[in-house]
């Protein structure tokens, strides 16, 4: 299953999160959100992250780092043994600034949180497509994912899902809030879901937590889950202990694929 958490804002606790286990970290670029972090400081975060992935950094060089003052204690930085995902949150952007971002940014996943058309997918697919094919080898590790989000409202917005399965590689569910976009801490309705099966992978979001995140995965079979306020002190800053918490509650249903 992937697991990503979302909101990410400082290198530090990147490092942490994915050692914990995690598959994938979301960056918000969306000004709107206080969890917005720039292209720059993004590719800061992405390079540290780099810097324990396989391959990057010999075991000798391994260092330790207290991870953000947390009860944790004295934790030894471990080379981890995959490349994480790397996910830019975009809210209504222009092609050109996702694509400016991506280069920037290194991102490997792209996730639409707004109105974004299908007919904006699909010009998405070949821009990035486009920068790929331009981009020095190695650049991306994989095709760029294109993840699009819906704030599910009633059965409408599942059947408006659908219609995106050819022009974007991941769907992702979150709760409906007027005016917030993601991070909200509501949780959808699980049991409306259970019928839920769309042509491509999914993702569940939507006020998941360590507590709750057994409950939600005995009623559902989503392909992932992505979790933001759930794990967090304030917003931007992931309580670690929470992390761990979640991967050990998430033993309790299977191992976590690493993805």
């Amino acid at each position: 299953m992937r697991v990503k958490i979302c909101g990410v804002t400082q290198v530090s606790q990147a490092q942490a999160i994915a050692q914990l286990g995690a598959t994938a970290l979301g960056f918000i670029c969306a000004t709107s959100s206080p969890r917005y972090v720039e292209a720059a400081r993004i590719r800061q975060i992405i390079d540290g992250l780099s810097s324990i992935e396989t391959g990057v950094v010999p075991a000798s060089s391994k260092t330790s780092h207290q991870w953000g003052g947390q009860a944790n204690g004295q934790k030894e930085t471990q080379i981890i043994d995959r490349i994480i995902d790397r996910v830019g949150v975009f809210v209504d952007a222009s092609i050109e600034h996702i694509v400016s971002v991506v280069a920037q940014g290194h991102l490997s996943a792209v996730q639409l949180h707004g109105q974004e058309s299908v007919e904006f997918c699909s010009t998405l697919q070949t821009a990035l497509q486009s920068l790929q094919d331009s981009a020095p080898p190695d650049s991306f590790h994989v095709p760029i994912e294109i993840i699009k989000a819906f704030r599910v409202r009633s059965p409408e917005t599942l059947a408006a899902a659908h219609r995106y399965s050819q022009v974007i590689d991941t769907l992702l569910l979150d709760a409906y809030h007027p005016t917030m976009m993601g991070g909200t801490g509501k949780t959808l309705n699980w049991k409306a879901l259970q019928s839920f099966q769309p042509d491509c992978p999914w993702l569940l979001a939507g006020g998941l937590n360590p507590d709750n995140i057994v409950e939600a995965l005995s009623q559902l079979r989503p392909n992932g889950v992505d979790l933001s306020s759930g794990v967090e002190r304030s917003p931007g800053d992931k309580d670690l202990d929470q992390v761990e918490r979640l991967f050990e509650q998430l033993k309790q249903i299977q191992p976590v694929r690493r993805a």
